[in-house]
């Protein structure tokens, strides 16, 4: 019994000692093997993992909009009174729930060129309210005019159509007309072409943002997703130095193997300017 004892530990001794051999050994192959599946499925061209989310992003993305109602129009108007106003908010859309469109790869550069399908669907559940809430904002069309056309005449025939019109500083508008657009019955008044329909976000249903470039990370992952052009442009022409240049993703997708120490920048068309996010914390959207 003794020396099966002795066996069963010596033999047990070896086994652990190869597992422990083989263990170091398979730990940093397994690595490089996760690491290059890793490569190879997160480069954006047809097959890949990456490349089906990325067309189509798998989860939900939201646009919240809070707005400023004026609470003292007519004072503001007659007095010239400090302006009141209140916050009312959020009113959520879903957005990016549409496919990309003509998607082109470029092999000699290493880039994918695409349109952007525009498109907002209100989420009542997430909102405090419903699309027909009315606010008294600005009027958009009225506050322009003297702006744009300073001539003194033709202030005198624009201020005679917004009398006609009945229109004033401020106006009543409601969510949906503000932000996608209404049809301003002084503009509809003046002889000259010009776009009748006034809204913060028109047109934005039924349209495309884009072209964007991106690099597909064919030739380095480290860069893909990350946008080559914007409409065939590497910077803006709005704001000056750093701050008009083009950089980061469209904040659809990042490039792997990210530190937390690393600084993720992306663009976004809708302010017309990049922006950046910092790693603060970590937090779990788990609920047991």
């Amino acid at each position: 019994m003794g020396c099966n004892r002795n066996c069963g530990l010596i033999a047990g001794a070896v086994i652990g000692a190869v597992l422990a051999v083989f263990g170091g050994i398979l730990m940093p192959v397994g690595d490089m093997l996760i690491e290059k599946t890793i490569k190879k499925e997160v480069v954006l061209e047809e097959g890949t993992t990456a490349f089906k989310n990325w067309v189509k992003t798998g989860t939900d993305v939201y646009r919240q909009f809070w707005i400023f109602d004026v609470q003292n129009p007519d004072e503001v108007a007659v007095n010239s009174s400090k302006i009141k106003v209140k916050q009312r908010g959020p009113y959520t859309y879903r957005v990016r729930y549409l496919a990309k469109e003509n998607i082109t790869q470029d092999p000699e550069t290493h880039t994918v060129s695409f349109l952007q399908p525009n498109g907002a669907i209100f989420e009542p559940s997430l909102s405090v309210g419903t699309e027909d809430d009315t606010f008294t904002i600005l009027n958009l069309a009225v506050a322009a005019a003297p702006h744009l056309y300073p001539n003194s005449f033709v202030q005198g025939i624009l201020n005679s159509l917004i009398k006609k019109s009945k229109s004033s500083m401020f106006q009543n508008r409601t969510l949906k007309e503000l932000l996608w657009g209404y049809t301003d019955p002084f503009l509809n008044l003046v002889p000259y072409p010009v776009t009748t329909t006034v809204g913060v976000f028109y047109p934005y249903n039924n349209t495309a943002d884009g072209i964007y470039k991106v690099f597909n990370g064919k030739d380095d992952i480290s860069k893909v997703a990350i946008i080559d052009t914007y409409k065939g442009k590497k910077n803006l022409s709005y704001w000056t130095s750093y701050c008009d240049l083009i950089n980061g993703t469209d904040a659809a997708s990042f490039p792997p193997f990210v530190e937390k120490t690393r600084v993720l920048r992306f663009f976004s068309s809708d302010i017309c300017r990049k922006t950046c996010v910092h790693f603060t914390s970590s937090f779990s959207t788990w609920k047991s």
